[in-house]
């Protein structure tokens, strides 16, 4: 099939074939019109904005003082993190912007029509999870509000095999509950529920910021908590071991988003808009907002210095710490606020994706609605209050982990649009079996391998760190356990990194010695 001819001059592409006969064609793939396009550089911003002011980048932030780092080491961790993940997110939301189209649709160039499926199943199956803590983050805020009125339910049992009470699984399915409602509202109400919480958990943040700073007497106890890295501390000489960590985790925070920014970028109106507004509105706002998580959680410290030690861990949570506060008035307005702002975020960054991704699977039957629902039960099913255990599952499993998968969707995606098509698809063939992206039996060989490469060079690692595999030289681990040389510990700690480099050399090597793709100019 011939190359779609270029578009007007600002590189936006108009579908104009008819594609209603295709089975991997429906209204949700399809690319967005321009006429709807109705995104601005200010509705991007708000996005990066109202997503990143949220509870889980305020307790990354707390988390890295909880583990050892100052203030300002943990607030250029998040800063630089954020710049370095800010390139993929720029590089693949301008697939979205100049097709239309959303992220499973952008895999099949390089997976191929069908093994499209593989990538988007993959970062549906994460934002299930992120879609479960938010989910418990909100539900825990309704049952703080609700244990001001009934106070036995702070002291009921935990449930057998879940091990939270049944005060607490309620909030979080009545919580869940809301976030269904707003999915069926459809996408329209994201970006207003987005404008509305944006400028509300900034406001959050910033009243939690100065009752610190009274509370505290002053910044001087908060700012000046010295590092546990420093010299004669508990942690001396461990810093650029756990720095690598930090990093890594806050680049992987967003890798999610990285792969799937197509699904908002579809609705911009130019290139311009979703690159400077993701610039304007991503590194700043996580900037400003992990300076507020690390500074409260400093000052936490200090207020709640009697707390029993095992108390005092969990100071690096926000609904912990509201939940000290003696006045019900001020508790109940802050779980509220937190409430909103949580849904807001849930939805924007945890169910457009995966609602794409499982609809993708099957175009004709399975919605954007009832891919929603599907994220919904999944999200229940992953017991996510197990995930905020504390702050080193949170950072170094969960955010860590994850990020060895996605880095090699991310390798694989970039290497395929930028370097080996120079941004250049064929539009209306990415929805037809017999267009340049169907590869044999639907999957490019190449892409597959690629993936599995970046993922095998970083998994051992990982096994490793949850005590599946032993490392060798390391008497504590048990005799019993297989063990790895050390060098793939270390790979664990640069996962994104790896395995996103791994694919992306994997990748252009195999399609370079190919032969050409068809839309390459």
């Amino acid at each position: 099939m011939a190359p779609q001819k270029p578009g007007p001059a600002d590189g936006i592409q108009e579908l104009t074939a008819d594609l209603s006969g295709s089975p991997y064609y429906s209204h949700d793939m399809g690319p967005v019109p321009r006429a709807q396009r109705h995104w601005g550089l200010k509705d991007i911003a708000v996005l990066w904005i109202s997503m990143s002011a949220c509870i889980p980048t305020y307790m990354l932030a707390s988390g890295l003082i909880a583990e050892g780092m100052n203030w300002w080491q943990a607030v250029l961790t998040i800063f630089l993190g954020n710049v370095i993940v800010l390139v993929p997110m720029v590089l693949n939301a301008h697939a979205g912007t100049k097709y239309g189209i959303p992220f499973p649709v952008y895999c099949r160039a390089s997976f191929g029509i069908l093994g499209a499926n593989i990538p988007a199943l993959l970062r549906a199956l994460v934002a299930c999870g992120w879609f479960g803590i938010q989910t418990w983050i909100g539900g825990e805020a309704i049952y703080m509000i609700m244990k001001e009125f009934f106070p036995s339910w702070g002291e009921l049992a935990p449930l057998s095999l879940i091990d939270i009470n049944a005060a607490q699984l309620g909030c979080f399915l009545f919580f869940w509950l809301i976030n269904m409602l707003v999915i069926y509202k459809g996408i329209e109400s994201i970006r207003i529920l987005l404008n509305i919480k944006a400028p509300l958990l900034i406001a959050l943040g910033l009243v939690l910021l100065a009752w610190a700073y009274h509370a505290a007497g002053g910044f001087g106890d908060m700012l000046s908590r010295p590092s546990q890295f420093a010299p004669g501390q508990p942690k001396e000489g461990k810093f650029w071991g756990y720095f690598i960590v930090a990093l890594t985790a806050n680049v992987s925070f967003w890798a999610t988003l990285a792969l799937n920014i197509p699904d908002f970028s579809r609705y911009a109106r130019s290139q311009r808009d979703q690159v400077w507004g993701q610039v304007i509105g991503l590194p700043t706002t996580m900037g400003l907002y992990s300076f507020i998580g690390v500074a409260v959680t400093s000052a936490a410290f200090v207020i709640y210095k009697d707390l029993p030690a095992d108390k005092q861990a969990s100071l690096w949570n926000p609904t912990f710490l509201l939940a000290q506060f003696q006045n019900p008035v001020v508790l109940i307005v802050a779980m509220i606020a937190l409430c909103i702002a949580t849904l807001a975020t849930n939805i924007a960054a945890n169910v457009v994706s995966p609602a794409n991704d499982f609809a993708h699977l099957w175009p004709r039957r399975i919605s954007f609605r009832i891919g929603g629902f599907i994220t919904g039960l999944i999200g229940i099913l992953i017991q996510p209050w197990r995930l905020l255990e504390n702050a080193a599952v949170y950072i170094d499993k969960w955010l860590v982990g994850y990020s060895l998968l996605l880095g090699a969707v991310g390798g694989v995606l970039i290497a395929d649009y930028i370097v080996i098509r120079r941004t250049h698809l064929d539009q209306a063939g990415l929805y037809k079996k017999d267009g340049p992206y169907w590869y044999s039996g639907g999957f490019n060989p190449a892409a597959i391998v690629a993936l599995v490469s970046g993922i095998a060079f970083t998994l051992p690692g990982f096994l490793a760190h949850l005590g599946f595999l032993a490392v060798r030289g390391d008497a504590s681990a048990p005799p019993e356990l297989p063990a790895i040389p050390a060098f793939f510990a270390h790979v664990y700690n640069y996962a994104w990194f790896a395995s996103f480099g791994v694919a992306f050399v994997v990748y252009v090597a195999w399609m370079s010695l190919a032969a050409k793709p068809t839309t390459r100019r």
